[in-house]
């Protein structure tokens, strides 16, 4: 998975157009504050002039007729100002409303993005189980004694040597133990493992045909040193027919901190947007399973504004806009639920 090159270091054109037309709305309302005040101020003298030529009866008519000239052209001011103000707020409203629109497109669809690839990616792991529970080899080694298994172990660690997104492979007989590992140096789990009760486990024994397969949220994984792992396994099958009598299991680990931190290190972001935001994969529960951030993902949670659309965008109330997309599945993959989500704070917070 490689990234686009994008420029780093600058903040993006919308961002400062947002930025431009902040300053303007803000810089046009103090001027005609300004404005207001000084016409007030004129209005006033004005007031004061007439008084002080009534007072001066016949001499101060001319005088009067100008005070009353100063306060026509006070009032008439005080109106277009007025209009001004309404007409600038309303034309930088609207500018920041679509720029903050656009802004929301953007996000969802660098989420969208971000989830696709995941998707493509877990795809991928269950072609690739699907694959390999029908080798010879395994096939054989899960039903032919324990030298069967051995050569099943070194098959499955030439497959760890080109598949590098795995931690592991597994190899499980019909109760669950774990007959052969491709990784045995690194997790010496088989003869000591045993996985009857989980659930890719038990859903892997109920797939119907070798075309199935079962999948478990990413989690720690038993005998894996606590690694997170995206599992994946399906049935071994006599024969490796797809209708063939199920003999074990094959149970295939990817490698989620690595791969899920190569897709979130690849969002389309400057390096100025990068320092302000924050990348996530959050999966149905709300728990956040990978995040640029660095968070535990143990016990992080992100409660998502997601209402009942599966792409989007909205502000927060510290001013963050965020944009999330659902997963949408790839090919024979439907998807676990889960969404990528981009939060982005104001790059003009002095402005908001």
């Amino acid at each position: 998975m490689s990234a686009v090159p994008v420029k780093h270091g600058q903040p993006s054109k919308d961002t400062v157009i947002a930025e431009l037309t902040t300053a303007v709305r803000r810089i046009s309302k103090d001027k005609i504050w300004e404005i207001d005040l000084i016409n007030r101020e004129a209005t006033y003298l004005a007031i004061n002039a007439l008084i002080e030529a009534a007072r001066a009866g016949e001499a101060g008519r001319g005088f009067a007729v100008v005070a009353n000239q100063v306060k026509d052209v006070s009032r008439r001011i005080g109106q277009l100002t007025g209009e001004l103000g309404a007409e600038l707020a309303t034309i930088s409203e609207t500018m920041v409303t679509e720029l903050e629109r656009q802004q929301g497109q953007r996000l969802t669809d660098l989420a969208l993005n971000m989830i696709d690839v995941i998707d493509r990616n877990l795809y991928e792991r269950s072609c690739d189980v699907r694959w390999w529970a029908t080798d010879a080899a395994i096939v054989d080694g899960v039903t032919s004694g324990p030298e069967a298994a051995a050569h099943a172990s070194k098959r499955m660690s030439v497959i760890l040597d080109s598949y590098t997104v795995y931690l592991d492979i597994w190899m499980l007989d019909l109760e669950g133990r774990v007959v052969a590992n491709g990784r045995p140096a690194k997790f010496p789990v088989a003869g000591v493992e045993n996985a009857t009760g989980q659930e890719w486990f038990d859903a892997a024994l109920r797939t119907r045909s070798g075309d199935e397969y079962a999948t478990a949220n990413v989690d720690a994984v038993m005998g894996l040193d606590g690694a997170q792992a995206a599992t994946y396994a399906t049935a071994i099958r006599e024969g490796g027919a797809t209708n063939g009598k199920i003999a074990g299991v094959l149970a295939v680990f990817f490698d989620w901190t690595k791969q899920a931190s190569a897709v979130l290190d690849n969002v389309r972001l400057s390096n100025e947007e990068r320092a302000r935001t924050r990348c996530m994969i959050v999966d149905a529960t709300g728990r956040v399973i990978a995040d640029s951030g660095q968070t535990s993902r143990d016990t992080k949670r992100y409660e998502l504004r997601s209402s009942s659309t599966d792409a989007g965008a909205y502000r927060t109330a510290e001013g963050s806009f965020v944009g999330y997309a659902l997963t949408p599945g790839y090919e024979s993959y439907q998807g676990m639920g889960w969404f990528g989500v981009i939060e982005q704070k104001p790059h003009y917070a002095a402005y908001v």
